[in-house]
């Protein structure tokens, strides 16, 4: 049986999935500055230049605004680290990777970082519940990749090094000016990607 042949998106779907994709922009740049209670709906279409009621076209409300954010992003995590483990050819690489990886993220979306540390309760309880499922199921990518290294440590005390290492990296909005220099940015991300390896691969 012939496999279906991929799915050819006409321009009238590109340009709504552009529309989606600047309204969740706008919305993590307002719900970081100002809070989720702070935001309205005529302020995410106004900041992704639609009209307040054009923003039903693509969620069903503000929650499901700030739902497909934070689950996006998590199924994102998920899937990229999967992809650098997998791609990697060996533990040491592995772990290497998903650090490089997780600093990138947390590099590239401090919005992201803000709006789910202050605003992941005003999700609804199943809503939230799929974010920490992605999220605990991302975790267990790390605990795989650090199992397989020589530490002699069971996988709970894995996990609170994992937990540790993101405490580390996704600290770096809350502490760093938002405007860095290209400069500025490459020398954290070198010092980031130094401070979880050697908080990652040491031997306790």
């Amino acid at each position: 049986m012939d496999a279906p042949a991929p799915t050819r998106m006409t321009g009238r779907s590109l340009a709504k999935a552009s529309r989606r994709a600047a309204l969740l922009d706008a919305a993590a740049q307002l719900f970081a500055e100002r809070g989720y209670n702070g935001v309205s709906i005529e302020d995410l279409g106004a900041a992704a230049g639609v009209s307040g009621p054009a923003v039903y076209r693509h969620f069903s409300g503000k929650p499901a605004v700030l739902a497909a954010l934070l689950a996006g992003v998590s199924q994102d995590l998920l899937e990229g680290g999967r992809a650098v483990v997998a791609e990697s050819p060996s533990p040491e690489q592995a772990l290497r990777g998903l650090i490089e990886f997780q600093v990138d993220f947390a590099l590239r979306n401090a919005n992201v970082i803000r709006v789910q540390d202050r605003d992941l309760s005003s999700l609804a309880a199943e809503d939230q519940e799929t974010v920490r499922s992605l999220q605990r199921t991302y975790v267990e990518v790390w605990v795989d990749a650090l199992a397989e290294l020589p530490q002699g440590a069971d996988r709970t005390h894995l996990r609170r090094k994992a937990h540790a290492a993101f405490g580390l990296i996704n600290s770096t909005p809350h502490s760093t000016h938002r405007r860095r220099s290209s400069r500025d940015t490459a020398e954290l991300r070198q010092l980031l990607e130094e401070m979880a390896w050697a908080a990652l691969s040491v031997e306790a």
